[in-house]
């Protein structure tokens, strides 16, 4: 019978390799054509109907003003539905439309223009929905989840019509002189009047677009796994807010599903989320602000066990490839996801501009912001000028962080709230003026390079939870207290003139932790009772970082010199770094095997001895590295 059924199921995989489609779609095309490269179909949504396990999606050059919901997926990670520009093309998914018609008002480079609600069709009309959810902070004011783009460029929303007549600077904003274009609604029974400041551009002349789609491509359905989606250019989404608590919809929304790849996509102008892979609504939305009868905490813990009920867990949720992706112009993150992030692997993404008008905020704003990011690997990402660059709040269990660059972020580099580990932070160059925040338990810190400074804190006032080791499944619940931590062979360098590492509160936690290896430069001063430290005389200020026209780092000079002698110490393996105190889990892969730190932040291998502290395999004198290549 067993011999019958693999049998079976190996016909119905073959028939359907055998028969897999390929869809053309082109602006040129129409919704009834059989979607062959000579009689296209017009839409995505239009292709998407129709594409079966294994089929491709081919999308040739053009602009698609849609919203795609496939209503299906794949049936594994051979047979999947894919959907891809088409080589060579620029295919672009745009959640907005043009407006024409604004008429010139009295004020200097003030304009307007009537639109009826009608416009908006079946969507949630943007410039009557309000930003709102758990943990959003609107300062004090109306924010809409439309927006307003002139010549790609989108312009600050302002809460009265006076700030568009007569526009000031915001001081709060990353770039206070792009505040200078506002925009303004009205909204009666009819329809809306946009009153806009274009600082002397014809919006009629110009590309002006407006949101009118909370999302580009997102399934309404559950059981949507195995897609695949690459090359596109998507943007200029009306999104809301997506809290832990909350049904979380970006502008590439993966929902409660599995196996989805992303990849090779410019994302970017998203009035709050590029990509999210986060949780569904039927367990839970926005319940603190919705319920006060308990707080935030409790209710997330319901929310915890309502969607362990519903099958979180590895076979069902989660596994998602997000890699090669440029995100930028984000108002709440790059990406994030609540749970549905869990055993996936996030890489080589180019992050940036996120949270840059800073009108609103919130505690759920960075690059990258995951909650239950079980198993999950975030490798050789790039992400600057954001807030916080990586935040894993809650359940980050098995977590990786490898070969992350991070620099200029305002608030800091990584966040880590109330885990209770393991966690293997290695190889990853950081360079804001603030580091690390750490507010969690039983991490591991190999390998980085640390040029701002740290702070950590414990937590007495939340239970949160932990798992059995690689799985959904809660072990139990415990506040953090701190320390249970290992620092081996990290550098420690004061690029922005801190006069400590800010580790030394580390002693004072009930849990001990390791310091061995690690280098310090002139200024800072070994952790009391490390092992085996090295103290330089190098200074930081010899450190030159080289940026291009973009404000992206390309390359760092290192002063090193012959005068530092670096000990024979042990690589960092699984049996160096044991169990984590509370989970009392191993550092390990997600697939249970033994970790060896082995390999630099390019992947060159290191020699077993000596064990060179940083995320390079080797210092010589005045070494310029060139970092890694990015999207």
């Amino acid at each position: 019978m067993k011999h019958l059924i693999v049998s079976i199921v190996s016909g119905v995989l073959l028939h359907i390799a055998v028969n897999a489609a390929e869809f053309h779609v082109s602006p040129a095309g129409n919704d009834n054509n059989p979607g062959t490269l000579q009689a296209p179909i017009k839409t995505i949504n239009a292709a998407a109907q129709k594409a079966q396990p294994g089929d491709v999606v081919t999308v040739h050059a053009g602009v698609y003003r849609e919203q795609v919901n496939p209503p299906r997926g794949g049936l594994s990670p051979e047979q999947r539905i894919t959907y891809q520009a088409a080589p060579g093309e620029k295919a672009i998914i745009k959640g907005s439309e043009v407006v024409k018609g604004w008429t010139k008002a009295a004020e200097p480079n003030v304009w307007f223009v009537k639109i009826p609600h009608s416009f908006f069709g079946r969507y949630m009309h943007p410039f009557r929905e309000m930003i709102d959810g758990d943990w959003f902070s609107n300062h004090g004011r109306v924010h809409h989840t439309g927006a307003v783009f002139v010549d790609g460029v989108p312009l600050f929303e302002v809460p009265t019509k006076a700030q568009v007549l007569q526009p000031k600077p915001l001081p709060g904003a990353v770039f206070p002189n792009d505040s200078l274009s506002t925009w303004f609604v009205e909204s009666d029974n009819e329809g809306i009047t946009l009153w806009i400041n274009t600082q002397g551009k014809d919006p009629n002349a110009a590309m002006t677009e407006i949101t009118t789609r909370s999302s580009c491509f997102y399934p309404e359905d559950e059981g949507v796994n195995y897609i695949t989606l690459k090359g596109f250019e998507i943007c200029q989404a009306a999104t809301q807010w997506a809290a832990p608590t909350a049904h979380q919809v970006g502008m590439v929304a993966t929902h409660w599903n599995k196996g989805w790849i992303i990849e090779n996509n410019i994302i970017h102008d998203s009035r709050c989320n590029g990509i999210t892979l986060g949780k569904e609504a039927a367990t839970g939305h926005n319940l603190e602000r919705t319920q006060p009868d308990k707080n935030g905490t409790l209710h997330y813990i319901e929310v915890i066990f309502r969607v362990l009920q519903k099958g979180w867990n590895k076979e069902n949720i989660g596994s998602h490839i997000i890699r090669n992706n440029i995100i930028y112009n984000c108002e709440q993150t790059g990406i994030c996801g609540s749970m549905g992030c869990a055993f996936s692997l996030v890489e080589n993404n180019h992050i940036y501009n996120i949270w840059t008008q800073r009108q609103f905020s919130g505690a759920e704003i960075a690059g990258i912001k995951f909650h239950g990011a079980i198993d999950t690997t975030l490798r050789n990402n790039h992400i600057h000028q954001v807030g916080r660059g990586i935040w894993l709040d809650w359940m980050s269990q098995g977590i990786r962080v490898s070969g992350n660059i991070l620099y200029n972020n305002t608030i800091e580099d990584l966040f880590l709230e109330v885990n209770h580990g393991p966690g293997l932070i290695d190889n990853n160059l950081m360079l804001s003026p603030r580091n690390l925040s750490d507010m969690s338990e039983g991490y591991a810190f190999v390998h980085n390079f640390f040029g701002g400074s740290n702070i950590l804190r414990a937590e007495h006032g939340r239970f949160t939870p932990y798992h059995l080791g690689h799985s959904t499944e809660v072990k139990g619940f415990h506040i953090t207290l701190g320390g249970d931590s290992r620092y081996y062979y990290n550098i420690f360098a004061p690029l922005h003139g801190q006069q400590s590492t800010g580790l030394e509160t580390i002693r004072k936690f009930p849990y001990p932790s390791v310091f061995q290896g690690n280098l310090y430069f002139a200024g800072l001063k070994p952790i009391p009772g490390e092992i085996e430290s090295i103290e330089t005389s190098l200074q930081a200020k010899d450190i030159k970082l080289q940026f291009d026209q973009t404000q992206t780092l390309t390359s760092i000079t290192l002063p090193w010199n012959n005068a530092i002698q670096l000990k024979n110490h042990p690589q960092v393996t699984t049996q160096l770094l044991g169990r984590s105190r509370m989970t009392k889990c191993l550092y390990e892969n997600p697939d249970s095997t033994p970790i060896t730190i082995s390999t630099d932040m390019f992947g060159l291998e290191r020699s077993a001895t000596p064990c060179v502290p940083g995320p390079w395999h080797q210092l010589t004198p005045q070494k310029t590295i060139t970092l890694p290549k990015i999207p």
